[in-house]
């Protein structure tokens, strides 16, 4: 089976020194289930069996049992180019992701081309109330609706989330951060009123604070709406 084959082609792969690393960026996943295999060489497993017959058996065989076959899967998704297709194997994937780095690496570049369609899954994922699915939904938000395609009501959906979960409340804050770079009169209101909770709006200030596409007047102005 594909799912075996994949397996043992990731641990063929396997490097022990960047699989400590890995696990130290990974406290909410086993250890064991860490096997270490670097980005490129994934990214180029995907590419290797993006076309094979049997690849819905993998893609199929879910919970998987170790990160790595998570980010092979992840990466999979990524070279699908059928929007329906790789939107249902989204849909199928996220209630398994359960951890920021999959999460984050889960980018399809096929999404750029049907925004109006992906808007509609966003807003789902927004409510669902699930840590890595809510975290997925500020990401697309933000890595596609934050230029040409903007709209000021996208910071108020955004903002309207409430967790009590780290990975969420983090990435509410990157959306800010990166909102304050591209989008700043729409995002400033949200910072000013101070409608975020308090570690999410500082969080988001130092994100800012951090980017260099942020201009120095206006950094002087964050860091007096920083939350005492």
């Amino acid at each position: 089976m594909l799912t075996q084959t994949l397996r043992a082609a990731l641990f063929a792969l396997e490097d022990p020194d960047y699989a400590a690393f890995q696990r130290k960026l990974l406290p909410t996943l086993p250890p064991e289930t860490v096997i270490g295999v670097r980005t490129p060489a994934l990214r180029a497993l995907a590419r290797q069996y993006a076309k094979h017959p049997e690849l819905d058996g993998f893609l199929n065989s879910l919970p998987h049992a170790y990160f790595d076959e998570n980010q092979l899967h992840a990466f999979l998704l990524m070279e699908e180019r059928d929007f329906a297709r790789c939107m249902a194997g989204v849909e199928r994937f996220l209630p398994r992701v359960d951890n920021w780095a999959t999460c984050d690496q889960l980018s399809p570049r096929c999404f750029s081309r049907h925004k109006p369609e992906l808007l509609t899954h966003v807003r789902c994922w927004l409510a669902s109330g699930e840590t890595y699915t809510v975290r997925f939904g500020v990401g697309m938000l933000l890595a596609h609706f934050l230029d040409g395609d903007f709209d000021p009501r996208f910071p108020a959906e955004v903002a309207a989330i409430r967790s009590d979960e780290y990975y969420v409340n983090m990435m509410v804050a990157w959306y800010f951060a990166a909102a304050l770079a591209k989008q700043y009169e729409a995002a400033l209101p949200w910072i000013e009123g101070r409608r975020l909770d308090p570690w999410t709006h500082n969080k988001a200030i130092q994100k800012a604070l951090e980017s260099r596409r942020v201009p120095q007047d206006r950094k002087a102005l964050l860091r007096d709406l920083k939350v005492k």
